[in-house]
């Protein structure tokens, strides 16, 4: 399973590649909007995890990009932010984003976090996120 870690800070990168290479995922990286969405476009991977605020491209834009890709709404994203405001997380669900994470990222609810989406994923079933019935997102 490939997951794209798309996150300008190169010390958050760095962790969360480690921790998700030790859970036995491949990882592919992009430091920037840009990056992300170049990424994406060559292929595909099966999980995001998508900081909000990125240079060039922010989170959301990347993910409204995401969305229209053939095969892209069904891409689990997780949005990984350091902004741990009141309504935050509400208007990142309502974007369309599948779940939540703020930094720093514990290592454990992202974990279970990816667990979930997986699952959720392979089942057909519906996400934290989505208000869709299932099997059509």
């Amino acid at each position: 399973m490939k997951i794209l870690v798309a996150d300008d800070d190169s010390r958050s990168r760095e962790l969360t590649r480690e921790i998700l290479q030790a859970q036995g995922y491949q990882v592919a990286e992009a430091g920037d909007g840009r990056q992300a969405l170049e990424a994406l476009a060559e292929a595909l991977p099966d999980l995001v995890l998508l900081d909000i605020q990125l240079p060039f491209v922010d989170g959301f834009a990347v993910l409204r990009q995401l969305r229209q890709h053939p095969g892209g709404a069904a891409v689990p994203v997780i949005a990984l932010t350091a902004r741990a405001m009141r309504g935050d997380r509400e208007k990142v669900l309502a974007a369309g984003f599948d779940a939540y994470i703020s930094k720093p990222v514990d290592r454990r609810r992202l974990t279970k976090e990816i667990e979930r989406l997986v699952q959720a994923k392979l089942s057909g079933g519906r996400r934290e996120g989505d208000s869709s019935p299932p099997g059509r997102r």
